[in-house]
């Protein structure tokens, strides 16, 4: 790469210059990242533990789980080691490999829930073709393209960010190595809209998968009117709405964060955004997607059970 030889680490951006609002930042991130990790962990344990959830609803809950820890750890440890430490440089290749991998979840986590939008849909709407819509193989397909344009998008943006000189400081404004912030780097301003050009063309097809969700959620709601139980019709909603905020907070400040103009651009902003977008949801998505459903709730309780009971025995 080009600049490798030029910038051999970036400086990333403190939350604070306060050693003691330092560790405050450091023991909250240490307590949402150890939440992300023990109900991701439980979600993946439990479905691969219970063959009853060996379905396409849990197979695809399952894969978001694996992105949302990938995605979690990507971005979290490092910024809690630089906060108890007061260091705020990463490496170059560090730096890059950050990028690389969350790109990569983000994108892959936007395309499955896409499929889990559609997963819910068929299963509401279309119940008596569930089945024959959503085989084994074709979960698998689905989940196997999703990963996969997680994976060329992130080949794409990292081979495009890295591939030209760097001569605007090494400061990066932001907690992590996000593209927009490495992009005000360039030294070319050709460069520069190439690249930027390049974020808004990639933005718009996840800005299709999010309005597919709202369409999907649209036509399941509308479908859960004509349940005539009142109890029946609450139970999907307090379901369905959750699932849909989360998916609105994710695409929604992540799209921001990437295509809002320089001119409302401000560290405390950058900051709050980033969170919203890259640490609550993979903290929050177990809770509203799983760990809130009865049928899992049961299979971990008769997980632990019997692992005590063996335990003893």
């Amino acid at each position: 790469m080009s600049n490798s030889i030029s910038t051999s680490q970036f400086l990333l951006l403190p939350f604070t210059d306060t050693w003691q609002l330092q560790l405050l930042h450091f023991w909250l991130f240490l307590g949402i990242y150890l939440a992300a990790l023990l109900g991701n962990g439980l979600i993946i344990t439990t479905i691969a533990w219970d063959h009853h959830l060996h379905t396409p609803m849990y197979f695809f809950l399952l894969n978001l789980s694996v992105l949302d820890l990938g995605s979690i750890s990507t971005t979290v440890p490092k910024a809690m080691a630089n906060s108890l430490t007061d260091n705020r440089s990463i490496s170059y290749l560090g730096c890059a490999t950050q990028l690389f991998f969350f790109a990569f979840m983000l994108g892959a986590e936007i395309c499955l829930l896409t499929i889990m939008a559609y997963d819910r849909y068929v299963a509401i709407c279309q119940p008596l073709h569930y089945g024959t819509l959503l085989g084994s193989r074709t979960c698998a397909h689905m989940a196997a393209a999703a990963w996969v344009s997680g994976f060329l998008n992130a080949l794409l943006h990292m081979a495009s960010t890295f591939s030209v000189p760097l001569c605007q400081g090494n400061a990066v404004g932001q907690f992590f190595c996000e593209i927009p912030h490495i992009l005000k780097l360039f030294c070319s301003h050709l460069h520069y809209l190439r690249e930027v050009g390049l974020v808004v063309v990639s933005t718009f097809p996840f800005l299709g998968c999010f309005v597919f969700i709202l369409l999907s959620y649209v036509v399941i709601f509308r479908a859960m009117l004509r349940i005539s139980s009142q109890q029946g019709r609450h139970k999907a909603f307090s379901t369905c709405l959750p699932h849909l905020a989360v998916v609105s907070l994710f695409v929604t400040t992540g799209t921001f964060a990437y295509l809002k103009p320089p001119s409302i651009s401000s560290p405390s902003l950058d900051l709050v955004v980033s969170v919203l977008y890259s640490v609550v949801p993979p903290a929050v998505n177990p809770l509203i997607y799983s760990l809130r459903n009865q049928e899992h709730k049961d299979a971990l309780r008769k997980m632990i059970t019997t692992y005590f009971s063996n335990a003893i025995a």
